[in-house]
């Protein structure tokens, strides 16, 4: 039997993955509709729209464990058309309790092409090509949200923007299950089972460092708007669109560092060398910022991009140390404690620059990139 044409299992698996992002990450478009229909203060919309992502952290290692023991074609197509169930029901509910239910429902659902996604990558693209196709996935979540923001605001209603998200989802899980294949994988012999890779300090290390890289990259992307307008006087619209072309350079920052590491046939070196940089640079960003010093503008939007290239880098190292039999939950892993960081980061900076500014702020992201580097291990820790 021919091997499918790898790219294609890619752009499968991050499609994928970006029609979970758009109801994940997308649903803050519909907060004035949220509003509007549902009678909700900013704080209950609030509850609603990360209700997603709430499901999404009790499920990504259970639905790895699922791509490892049953393949990654079944978990991403099961995964969606359950998201596409719970979808269409909330598009037809009108209180907002069981609104958030069902669509944390549909992030615990769509959390398997979290995990599953990169079980592609591992399986299809060899070594020397993994750093680049697993850039091209992380750039999923970007792009999933650039649809959200084009798409759900036009809509005309709640339930029109909830359908078109399950619609999404259903034509993603009708393509998964009609074209993925899923990648070969060693056959254990009987009654043999596959050791666990968290016997070894090396997985544990990348994913605390991971942990430690999330508090810079929330920093940068929660609070460079507040602190372009707030501080350096900018008009709301034109910082948005700076911040937002930053993270479109972000993404191929992504593409970029899988590149550098194929070529460096290593994923932590340059995992380690980039949040050398990354901490230098928040460190110039708090420096100007306490000071006044018009650099700030500038190093903030390096700091941002930086902040988000290194992302694939820990990623494509976490599936290769874990290896084919356990890469679906090493990677749920890896999402899971990425996300709860994620979770934490703007309300505890949030807390310490309303109390000392933003300087500190960027300041302590810095001092824990630098951490960072030092958890990250080396090429034989």
């Amino acid at each position: 039997m021919r091997a499918p044409n790898r790219w294609a299992m890619l752009s499968l698996g991050m499609a994928a993955q970006g029609a979970g992002c758009v109801f994940m990450y997308g649903l803050p478009f519909l907060v004035p509709v949220l509003r509007e229909e549902l009678g909700l203060g900013l704080a209950q919309a609030g509850l609603v729209v990360g209700a997603p992502s709430a499901g999404m952290l009790f499920t990504l290692i259970a639905w790895g464990w699922f791509a490892d023991r049953y393949g990654e074609r079944l978990a991403m197509t099961l995964g969606l058309g359950l998201a596409t169930t719970f979808l269409a029901c909330a598009a037809f509910t009108t209180t907002a309790g069981p609104l958030a239910v069902l669509l944390a429902l549909a992030g615990a659902s769509g959390a398997s092409a979290n995990a599953a996604s990169g079980r592609v990558v591992l399986g299809w693209f060899p070594a020397e090509r993994r750093g680049v196709a697993m850039g091209w996935r992380q750039t999923a979540q970007p792009i999933g949200v650039a649809v959200a923001g084009a798409v759900l605001p036009s809509m005309g209603s709640l339930r029109d923007a909830l359908l078109t998200m399950a619609g999404i989802c259903l034509v993603t899980a009708v393509a998964v299950v009609s074209m993925v294949v899923d990648p070969p994988r060693k056959q254990a012999r009987p009654g043999e089972r596959a050791e666990s890779p968290y016997r070894s300090p090396r997985l544990w290390r990348v994913h605390a460092a991971s942990m430690l890289l999330v508090v810079p990259q929330f920093a940068t992307a929660a609070f460079a708007l507040t602190y372009l307008v707030a501080e350096r006087h900018w008009e709301p619209a034109a910082a948005g669109q700076l911040v937002a072309a930053a993270q479109f350079a972000g993404a191929g920052g992504r593409l970029l560092c899988g590149r550098w590491s194929d070529w460096a046939r290593s994923r932590v070196r340059p995992m380690r060398q980039l949040a050398l940089v990354n901490a230098s640079v928040m460190v110039l960003l708090a420096l100007a910022v306490q000071t006044g010093s018009t650099a700030g503008t500038p190093l903030l939007i390096a700091a941002l991009v930086i902040s988000m290239s290194g992302n694939g880098l820990a990623f494509t190292a976490v599936s290769e140390m874990a290896g084919s039999s356990w890469a679906g939950r090493a990677l749920g892993g890896q999402n899971t404690v990425q996300n709860v960081a994620a979770a934490a980061t703007p309300a505890a900076l949030g807390v310490l620059i309303t109390q000392t500014g933003f300087g500190a702020a960027f300041g302590l992201a810095g001092a824990l990139a630098l951490a960072a580097a030092f958890a990250t291990p080396s090429e034989g820790a």
